[in-house]
């Protein structure tokens, strides 16, 4: 007779996505649309009062144009604005080794 497998549960892995994060939107290199479609899904869809944009780095640039873009272009009706900018910079460690530094910036947006 064949022995009998164990099977080993794996124990899952918590989410490392905070409750908070839900109405934050991370820039990156995914289409510029796909951001401003997450901002304004936000705010009419989920019903969140605020929405968070960051980024860091090169994508600042693009951060404040998704915030822009939803507020004028999409968001008008529902009277969204900007509550607060925060401007940061974060030291960390590039593939060389070498320690360097990154701005970042938080856009908040609220309805007024």
């Amino acid at each position: 007779m064949p022995e009998e497998q164990k099977t080993e549960e794996i124990p899952k892995q918590e989410s490392k996505r905070n409750y908070k994060d839900d109405n934050v939107i991370y820039i990156g290199n995914k289409p510029f649309m796909n951001y401003v479609t997450g901002v304004v899904i936000q705010f009419t869809t989920k019903g969140s009062d605020e929405v968070i944009v960051k980024a860091r780095g090169k994508f600042i640039s693009r951060a404040v144009d998704v915030a822009e873009v939803a507020m004028k272009r999409f968001l008008e009706e529902h009277k969204v604005g900007v509550k607060d900018i925060k401007i940061n910079s974060e030291e960390f460690e590039n593939k060389e080794g070498k320690k360097v530094n990154v701005s970042t910036i938080e856009i908040t947006l609220k309805k007024e």
